[in-house]
Formats: structure tokens, sequence, C-alpha cells
């Protein structure tokens, strides 16, 4: 049923006047207003629905009869799905559209326990300016270092900081934002520093929030950003709420319904995440059916991952030659896993999932959202961790990289076996890689990628307990075709008197244990 979308827009008041449902369409269901908010019908869907309601007609069927199913009503109940699930996606825009000339300021922790480890703020600052510089029109202008001790407290800087800062910010000529580059500022502290600083400003959970609603391309990613929206949401309700009881309107009852306008909208965005969380649960279980069905096919799957803009997709299309892997220079460009089949030098074929970027300080609802994507990894035979070692702050990307990893619970084998890639090598002359499992490459100029597919392989090998066999066949049978299809045939040699091949083949226990029952000797 249409359920009543209540408003998340601040400023308008509840209309007084109740307002009446339109005449039902013929031969449509009747569609309950269940109650409706500042924003007017149209903006959040809430409770109210679900069911079937009544013929629009009026008739409901003698007693005890019930309604045959229609043979459509699959297909009617698939689009239904399909269209709530688009409904769920309608938001408003996170930031302002046009040209935006940005001044970034960033608070600078020189000491205590909020000062970051293994970082210095200039490359921090480059960090900001990158995540701007991916908005389409969006320009740095100005960049601010702050000092300050208690970055937590509510206007992050202290009393004189802030007036000197304020009075630099205004001495400015044309900028339209200020990017504060630190994770969350609440709703009533960003109106705050909106009225001294006279533009609006962003904080680094916005700004990440709207790239990633930005370059989400599947319904699952798009999906999952709208889950991780909902917090705002709800830090903004909050917001507009306290303002709303300046003005006497907050905390009034709505229609007879005996919940207040608070209620109300926390109910709705609630009945919203159940709404979202659900759509994700059957996509996800259509992901899982694909990869069951990718196991069967018994290909080996390695997971490349790696922090933003280090080279994962370019060195995925280095490996494989996959014209549909499309690296591009900016944060934040793959946020859907994607599969692309390559060949090792034996000729067995694996499959490279290409995985979403990591960043450090991520906003920890972004990384709830999207561990549901990242489950792919956990499935896999082999992770590939890609490195940018001519970014100064590598250290700094590994143990954030490290850490996301670490929380998605990995057997402790897989993350023993990973193999670290360091890319852009061809950036830093001489450069030789010290430990094991850790090569340099070039992905961009094809360096190093005959050593790392070898690399690979041998891992792949002892992950999936494949091994190298020398088989006996017939010509006259089906078992020469069966190697080919279901393992990696090396080499083929004919013994035409005897009417048999011996082939060397790359097989996995659990195909070979079919070849034998299939075919026993």
């Amino acid at each position: 049923m249409w359920a009543l979308r209540a408003a998340v827009r601040p400023g308008a008041r509840l209309p007084r006047v109740a307002l009446r449902a339109a005449p039902p369409l013929p031969g449509r269901p009747v569609r309950a207003l269940a109650a409706v908010g500042p924003g007017g019908p149209g903006h959040l869907r809430g409770g109210g629905g679900g069911g079937r309601g009544p013929r629009a007609d009026g008739w409901r069927g003698r007693a005890g009869e019930e309604d045959e199913e229609e043979p459509g009503d699959a297909e009617e109940e698939e689009e239904e799905e399909e269209d709530e699930e688009d409904e769920l996606l309608r938001s408003d825009p996170l930031l302002p559209a046009g040209t935006q000339r940005v001044c970034v300021v960033h608070p600078d922790v020189k000491w205590g326990p909020g000062k970051p480890p293994l970082t210095r703020a200039e490359w921090q600052v480059a960090e900001a300016e990158a995540l701007v510089h991916t908005l389409d029109n969006w320009s740095v202008v100005e960049t601010m270092v702050v000092p300050t001790r208690t970055p937590d407290r509510k206007l992050v800087f202290g009393k004189g900081t802030l007036e000197h800062l304020t009075e630099r910010i205004r001495g400015l000529t044309g900028i339209s934002a200020v990017f504060l580059n630190v994770e969350r500022v609440s709703p009533s502290t960003k109106k705050e520093l909106e009225a001294m600083w006279g533009v609006r400003v962003f904080d680094r959970f916005t700004v990440v929030l709207h790239i990633f609603r930005c370059n989400a391309r599947t319904k699952e990613a798009r999906l999952q950003v709208a889950l991780a929206e909902l917090p705002l949401l709800r830090s903004n309700l909050k917001n507009d709420v306290a303002r709303l009881d300046g003005r006497g309107g907050g905390s009034r009852y709505i229609m007879g319904s005996g919940e207040s306008f608070m209620q109300v909208r926390q109910r709705l965005l609630k009945e919203k995440e159940m709404k979202i969380r659900k759509a994700l649960d059957r996509l996800r279980r259509k992901r899982q059916l694909l990869g069951r069905q990718r196991r069967r096919r018994d290909f080996p799957v390695v997971s490349v991952v790696g922090y933003t803009n280090c080279g994962k997709t370019t060195l995925i299309k280095a490996l494989t030659g996959d014209a549909a892997a499309q690296p591009r220079d900016q944060l934040f460009a793959t946020l859907d896993i994607t599969a692309h089949a390559g060949s090792l030098p034996s000729r067995m074929t694996v499959i490279y999932m290409d995985t979403i970027g990591f960043l450090s300080q991520l906003p920890h609802s972004l990384i709830e959202s999207f561990s549901a994507t990242l489950e792919d990894v956990v499935h896999s035979d082999l992770i590939v961790h890609v490195r940018d070692m001519s970014h100064p702050e590598s250290e700094l990307q590994k143990a954030s990289v490290l850490s996301a990893l670490r929380s998605l619970h990995l057997p402790a084998t897989l993350l023993d076996s990973m193999l670290e890639v360091h890319n852009k090598a061809d950036l830093l002359p001489g450069y030789s890689p010290v430990g094991a499992r850790v090569l340099a490459v070039s992905a961009l100029l094809g360096l190093g990628l005959e050593e790392l597919k070898a690399e690979v392989e041998d891992a792949i090998m002892k992950a999936t307990g494949r091994q190298v066999l020398t088989l006996c066949v017939r010509l006259a049978g089906p078992q020469l075709s069966w190697l080919h299809n279901e393992a990696t045939v090396q080499h083929v040699e004919v013994v035409p008197e005897a009417g048999v091949a011996h082939v060397t083949v790359i097989i996995s226990s659990s195909a070979y244990g079919k070849f034998r029952k299939l075919f026993p000797e």
C-alpha cells in the first residue's frame, strides 16, 4: 500500500487542515494516507502498508470466498519490490549543485589522545583536497591548518582560535563553502559555524557520503549508501525538532494518532531502515547464489584490496586485459565489487575481484553499510593487497586497510597468505621491496606482472589444494573433453597405437574426485 511519506525537511509547520485522499482510480487498491509531515506527501515513505487493500469498486466477495491468485501475482510482487527499492533510493541532495569554491580547514592536533598516528597535517590536508576535487565543479581556493588541543569540543577550536579563524574566513573573497576536515559535526555545531563564517560548512562524513552516492552504480551499492545516510537523517531530525519546539510545534500530537511529530518521523525512519535492510538481504541472497554457482565451476577467486586510488583497477586490467575494468584517477571510483577473469602462467583461469577502496578515518556507519559487499572477500582463495608506494602516507594507508580487513573476521589462513603488491614502483627509481610475499610492480607500465602472476599461481595452488597430475585417458571416451572443462590442461601426449593420451593437468581435489567417480579405472 502507499504509505505516507513524512517530512525530513526542516522548516515547514504541520498543516492544521485535515487532508483528504484523492478518489481511488478504477481497478486499483485504495491507498491509505497515514499522516502528513511538513514536506507534504512524497518525501519519506512510512508505515501503514505492505498488505493488499480492498478493491476500488468496494467488492469484497461473499463470506467464505477467497480471491483466486492470478497468474501474474509473482511478477506483480516482484514489480512492487522493485518500485519500493526505487522509492527508498529517493533522497534530497547532500551538497549544493553548481560551482563551489571551497576553503579547507584542518584542525591540527599536535599532541594528546586526539593526535592521529603515522601522519602529518600536510598529508591530511592533501587527502581532504583530493576529496573536494573528486566532486564535479568543486575547487579548493584556500587551505588552513589550525592548531587545536580539544578537537572533540562542540566548536572544535578554543574561543580565541575560533575568533581569529572566523576573521580569516570572513576576509576571504569568493568562497562559497568550508570543508571542515573532521569526521562528523553535529547539526547544531554546523548551524553555529555557518552563522559565524557566513558560508555553508561540510564535514568529512557528508562529503564522502556524497561521493559514494555519485559513484554507486548498482542497486545494492545505492541501497548501502542510503543505509549509511540514516544516521545523518536522524541527527538532522533532532535539530529540526528542537527548532520546532522553540516555535511550539515539535511536541504536538498529529491527527489524533497519539504520536508527536518527533515520534512519527522517528518511526518512519526506522521503517525506512527496515525496508532498506530487507531489500539488501534480497540482493545479498542473489549474490550468494551467483557466488555458489561460481564456486561450483571451481574457479579460484583472488580479492584485490587496497587504499582508495592505489591502482587496484589498473592492476586488474593489466593482469586480465579486461576492457570492462575502467580505472579512474579519483577517490572511491569503485563502490561495486566486480569480477574479471584472468589467466595464470599454467593457463589456469582465476577470477580477480575488484573491491571498494579504503580510507583513513572512514565514518563507522559507512564501513558497516558496505560490510555486506566486502563479505565476498571472506570467500576468496587469496587476497592481494595493493599499495601505492609513491604516496607519503603509505604506511598509514596499509594500517587502515589491515584494520578494515581484520574487522571482517577473515580466516587467519587467508590473512597469513596475503600477497602485498607495491604498485607505482616506476615512480621510485631503484626501489626494491623488503620482506616475504612482497612484490614491486608498475600496473601502468606493466612492470613485474609476470612475477606477480607466478606468485599468485603458487599461492592459489597451496590455498586450494590443487595438484599437478598426469592422467592416462582413452581417446575414444569423453575423459579428455571433461578434463578440458573441469581442470587446467597443460600438456597432452597422444599414444595413437594404444588409443590413449597422457594428459598433464592442474586439478582440484574435488574435481579429481568427480573424475574418478565418473571414469573409474
